[in-house]
């Protein structure tokens, strides 16, 4: 034991000086004036705002992705000391002094700066030449956009950080695998794979894109294992659960976490609330938990309660009720039972108190001992204010004339009896006889002589009925959906008999304290389910874009503009990397698709290492920059170029790829590979003057004249770069 202090404790670490190199160029082309503009830039006026959310723990839906990515940024402001007091309401304004920028900009700006050197380690991993290395890691340096996109609080460059250490981590796993399976590393590297693809898919949902690329390559492979004879049945067995573990459990239990996290932090009321059912507002402090803090929980014959449509669309609204009728005859000729309008309210109002009134009782208050409504109950619904019975029958709704009318009866003393009885329908009933429960139920009322269901058809009223949504009685037989379901939202027990005491009472508050917070996973369940549905503003935008302009760069973003020089900041492309990004992909597909063909006929162009390193290259490479860009074309929402930069990392990476492949094994002879190499050369010097000509408008820290900015645009510069050169 002596004998160990006796002689210095030596640590021998190998330093790669050519990704400490890259990753110092990395930092300071993206650190560099990071709080340049002090002003909101262009996207920043949405993301800002979320982080201000957060800091105040608002709740917040936003259907453009997972919590994650906001979580990130708002991180930052918290360890800036940002308290979430800023209005985001206006590209281009000023922030006030309480505003971290620095700090709500370095996590974009590290996770672009270590895209570097991520870059060089993938080319590296793959096996190709540290040159080509070299390569991939400066086209990611100089890309003007991906500098542009880093150095603010957007979150394209985390996205991109997260699908390029996806890969890597599988890299490296994969490597592992052929010299020492099951060691620290290879289960170091395989779960860093799943947790950077949880990462990915919890800051976008584009990030599943790169996570099901990376499934497919690992169930490839799996499926080589399983086919390899040398391993006995248990190593095999235990290869595939832990890919299964790794790639399979871990991100969905990362996924849980992300929204876990999130909805601990935001525990307050906020402006989505009524987008979230009753239940799930009921759970946030204050907005509906203050209304409904103490309201009886079980439903009783005698209850007064309000009426939600679960369904919440075209927006939450509550069964309602007034004094008007539906006119005689409608405009387009048909006639009405003129009888009181029920419809759907968009607004808390007292017309929207209704009583539930067993049919064999007068009395319009409960019971002692109370008597609860069960499943399968025949039950009245009274207005409260009016306390007319709601009623449907066989005549046409205004606006749906498929579907029934549904109206408050009145006697005129003619042939029309009434039909005020309906049977409780609870939906998430755990057995048959379960209690109606106030915002945990979700019922469906069916009318007893006609079969037909409640339901919120969607519709605008005209306006005798004040644009109010239009409600009608449906019959199952057209299908079921989840406009027929409501759930009671406020509710007290009815005391008052007299009409005037029960006025009085509607508006009183509740006594009795019920507590009905719901499980993280009914809460992520809803929530989840909100944002996927969530329809997003699909408007034409001035700086939108298709994905065909994208590849052909024939469009840019105007991200911020000084408001005294003609200092600007825009997103705009290296064209020559985009242009030959482009190229060297057609060129993989042609070339592939060639080998392919004649490894057919049995002639191998290529040794089986070099092959088999083709295909693994271009599949991750190549199908990264595919999965990433593809299904853009299938999707209807509001696209802009920035889109495109996941997919253009991809491919950028897969450029140097080809150039060293056409190097080393299409130019047959030394001269034809010097030649080749001199224009690589030329070509890496020419897309850095590019980048150093688009500079400017990359920081936007120099104010440019009208003719500065004309030679800049695309068409313009083409030509001035072609007549320098």
């Amino acid at each position: 034991m002596l004998g160990i202090l006796n002689r210095p404790i030596v640590v021998t670490a190998d330093i790669n000086l050519n990704f400490v190199a890259l990753a110092g160029m990395g930092l300071l082309s993206r650190l560099w004036r990071l709080t340049y503009p002090r002003a909101v830039v262009f996207d920043e006026v949405y993301y800002g705002q979320y982080i201000s959310f957060y800091m105040k723990r608002i709740f917040f839906l936003d259907g453009s992705g997972p919590p994650l990515g906001h979580m990130l940024l708002a991180l930052g402001g918290y360890l800036g000391g940002f308290d979430g007091n800023f209005l985001w309401n206006r590209i281009g304004a000023e922030y006030s002094n309480n505003v971290p920028v620095w700090s709500l900009r370095l996590l974009p700006a590290l996770s672009g700066a270590f895209s570097v050197p991520m870059a060089y380690q993938i080319v590296s991993e793959l096996s190709f030449s540290h040159c080509a290395a070299m390569g991939a890691a400066l086209l990611i340096l100089i890309e003007n956009a991906l500098i542009t996109q880093s150095r603010l609080i957007l979150l394209e460059s985390v996205l991109i950080f997260c699908n390029l250490l996806a890969v890597l981590s599988y890299l490296k796993f994969s490597n592992s695998q052929k010299h020492s399976p099951f060691s620290l590393s290879w289960w170091f590297w395989l779960i860093l794979t799943g947790v950077a693809c949880s990462c990915a898919v919890g800051i976008k949902y584009t990030g599943v894109f790169t996570y099901l690329l990376l499934l497919s390559v690992a169930a490839v492979q799996a499926w080589h294992v399983i086919g390899d004879q040398t391993l006995s049945s248990v190593c095999v067995f235990c290869h595939l659960v832990a890919r299964a573990v790794a790639l399979l459990v871990i991100p969905v239990i990362m996924y849980l976490l992300f929204f876990y996290v999130h909805l601990i932090l935001l525990y307050r009321s906020g402006p989505h609330d009524q987008i979230m059912s009753s239940a799930f507002q009921a759970s946030l402090e204050g907005g509906l938990a203050r209304i409904t803090q103490g309201q009886p929980l079980e439903v009783a014959y005698g209850s007064q309660v309000t009426l939600r449509n679960v369904f919440g669309k075209p927006m939450p609204c509550w069964l309602h009720s007034h004094q008007n009728t539906y006119p005689m005859i409608y405009e387009n000729g048909r006639g009405s039972s003129h009888q009181q309008q029920v419809t759907c309210y968009p607004f808390k109002d007292v017309n929207n108190w209704w009583i539930v009134k067993d049919p064999g009782r007068h009395q319009l208050v409960v019971n002692n001992p109370l008597k609860p409504v069960r499943h399968g109950d025949i039950v009245q619904l009274v207005h409260g204010l009016t306390t007319r019975f709601l009623n449907t029958h066989d005549v046409a709704a205004p606006v749906s004339p498929h579907s029934q009318e549904v109206s408050c009866y009145i006697d005129y003393n003619i042939s029309m009896p009434v039909q005020n009885l309906w049977r409780l329908d609870i939906i998430n009933r755990e057995t048959d006889t379960d209690i109606w429960k106030t915002i945990l139920s979700e019922v469906r009322f069916v009318h007893v002589n006609t079969s037909a269901i409640l339901k919120l058809s969607g519709a605008h009223l005209p306006d005798w009925g004040f644009r109010q949504l239009e409600v009608v009685g449906e019959k199952l037989s057209r299908g079921y959906h989840e406009s027929m379901v409501w759930n009671v939202e406020e509710h007290r027990y009815g005391e008052s008999q007299e009409q005037k005491e029960r006025e009085l009472e509607l508006h009183s508050p509740t006594q009795a304290d019920i507590s009905r917070n719901l499980s993280f996973m009914a809460r992520f369940s809803e929530l989840q389910w909100r944002m996927l549905t969530l329809k997003s503003d699909d408007s034409e935008h001035k700086y939108s874009s298709t994905p065909l302009e994208w590849v052909t760069l024939d469009t840019n973003i105007i991200y911020w503009l000084h408001p005294r020089t003609s200092a600007q900041i825009h997103l705009l492309g290296n064209l020559v990397i985009w242009a030959s990004a482009s190229l060297a992909t057609l060129v993989y597909v042609l070339l592939f698709c060639w080998y392919l063909l004649r490894r057919r006929r049995n002639v191998c162009d290529l040794p089986e290492d070099c092959w088999l390193r083709w295909v693994l290259a271009g599949s991750l490479c190549g199908g990264g920059w595919a999965v990433n860009y593809l299904p853009f074309f299938l999707m209807e929402k509001t696209l802009f170029l920035y889109h495109y930069l996941p997919a253009l990392t991809f491919q950028i990476i897969l450029l140097p790829v080809v150039m060293q492949h056409v190097r080393d094994h299409l130019c047959r002879s030394q001269l034809q590979r010097n030649v080749f190499s001199a224009l690589i050369v030329a070509w890496y010097s020419t897309a850095c003057h590019v980048f150093n000509t688009l500079r400017p408008l990359t920081y936007g820290d120099k104010s440019l004249s009208a003719s500065e900015l004309k030679a800049l645009r695309w068409k313009d510069s083409w030509d001035i770069l072609i007549r320098k050169h």
